[in-house]
């Protein structure tokens, strides 16, 4: 069954009371008789997706009937310290039932999507099949229910979040986060970003029906909007079809795509200090402003907790090897080097972070990252002081300012939270 089970008018906001509402018939629904039942949040990088309240509601109610255990979905990042955890999930669930997901080690095979099918998603330019794989504890954890939660925003790698991405990518394993992202990132960001039905979403949605359509899988999708400038609910899609996804990104499209009459000359983008600690994650900071980015505009990062740039330390590696430098040069890297060969996903990243020389990033850290390193990674570096007294958070509003000095900005609180274009650029994308 796939269903809305809320109105998802988006003058109204989903208060934590209705949400309650909502879960207790999901409950009802889905979890009356369940005995095993695992969780798939996202991490503390989707602190504000609401997936913490459900998560914690869930087990709560479900406690005493059934045993259950939460498997973060880390993809590649760090696992969640104690601290993360008790900040997105509360204090009251035991920790020896968050499960650990180790992407490269942690996962079983279900099938692959062909070379041949890849070849026809990619347009000629990707000839290798890719794995189907998930978590073990998937199959081997005897559960009567599994639930992903998770939020559906705009996306650089797969056009929009979550659903069948969180199984296979969020608990899935190397060779299927290296080979998706780059087929997301030789097919074009631009392409991608904001649109429903994608190369990468087509290959995930094939790959989770032929293989993983039998698991005992329900998905809560959440929907946020910015309601008198402050984060709101405003859809639940709960459900475990294609439907349930897709009204998800109608209405995320409708709250999370902020397209924009003119291109901006200078954006400056704050990126949360408990969210954003890598280049890995930060770089949303480009991506999801490079299609309001004016030609030779100017991009400034203001980054207060970065201290390195891979979340992966293997990943860390091979962007200070690398850096971010021209789609053309990473792909022609990719050819001859067979490191970067086999960890695709930091290749997919490395393009996901160029602006090919057609706007400047100037990143600004405090110091976790040296001018020396932010530098040889090919961007721009200012100290986070210097630039907080030129442009000061707390006087700015998302949106365009005018600075005292007459210059004109768009600021950015949370990047992770939409998308960002130039009207006619979106429209070209489609």
């Amino acid at each position: 069954m796939s269903y809305p089970i809320h109105n998802v008018d988006t003058d109204k906001t989903i208060s934590d009371a209705d949400l309650t509402v909502i879960l207790d018939e999901f409950i009802a629904q889905k979890a009356a008789t369940a005995k095993r039942v695992l969780l798939l949040p996202p991490d503390i990088t989707r602190f504000y997706s609401k997936a913490g309240f459900i998560s914690n509601y869930l087990y709560q109610k479900l406690k005493d009937q059934a045993e259950v255990y939460l498997l973060p979905a880390l993809g590649t990042h760090d696992p969640m310290s104690d601290g993360e955890i008790d900040a997105m999930f509360g204090t009251e669930i035991p920790k020896e039932r968050f499960l650990p997901h180790r992407w490269r080690t942690d996962v079983v095979k279900f099938g692959e999507i062909s070379s041949d099918r890849m070849l026809e998603l990619s347009e000629g330019k990707l000839d290798y099949a890719m794995d189907v794989a998930a978590n073990k504890l998937l199959v081997e954890g005897n559960w009567d229910l599994i639930v992903s939660v998770g939020q559906i925003v705009p996306h650089e790698v797969i056009g929009m979040a979550n659903y069948t991405k969180n199984i296979l990518v969020g608990v899935g394993g190397s060779d299927t986060i290296h080979k998706s992202h780059f087929l997301g990132a030789v097919y074009g960001m631009e392409r991608i970003m904001g649109q429903v039905n994608t190369p990468v979403r087509q290959a995930l949605n094939e790959g989770f029906d032929q293989y993983l359509r039998h698991l005992p899988i329900e998905f809560i999708l959440t929907v946020l909007g910015n309601k008198n400038d402050k984060l709101a609910l405003q859809g639940v899609f709960c459900g475990n079809q294609d439907e349930t996804y897709v009204e998800a990104c109608k209405l995320s499209q409708k709250l999370n795509l902020n397209l924009l009459d003119k291109p901006i000359k200078k954006a400056v983008v704050y990126l949360e200090p408990s969210e954003f600690k890598t280049t890995w994650l930060g770089n949303k900071s480009i991506y999801r402003t490079r299609m309001a980015m004016a030609d030779e505009g100017e991009l400034i990062v203001l980054a207060p907790a970065l201290h390195r740039f891979g979340e992966d330390m293997a990943i860390d590696k091979l962007i200070r090897e690398f850096g971010y430098k021209t789609t053309d040069e990473t792909l022609e890297a990719v050819k001859n080097n067979p490191e970067l060969a086999n960890n695709l996903s930091a290749a997919a990243h490395l393009i996901h972070g160029t602006t090919d020389n057609r706007f400047s990033v100037t990143y600004c850290p405090k110091d976790g990252v040296s001018k020396e390193e932010i530098e040889s990674v090919n961007y721009n570096y200012c100290h986070y002081d210097e630039m907080t007294k030129k442009y000061p958070i707390e006087t700015l509003k998302d949106g365009w300012n005018t600075m005292p000095d007459g210059e004109e900005i768009f600021y950015v609180s949370n990047p992770a939270l939409g998308l960002w274009a130039f009207k006619e650029k979106f429209v070209e994308a489609k």
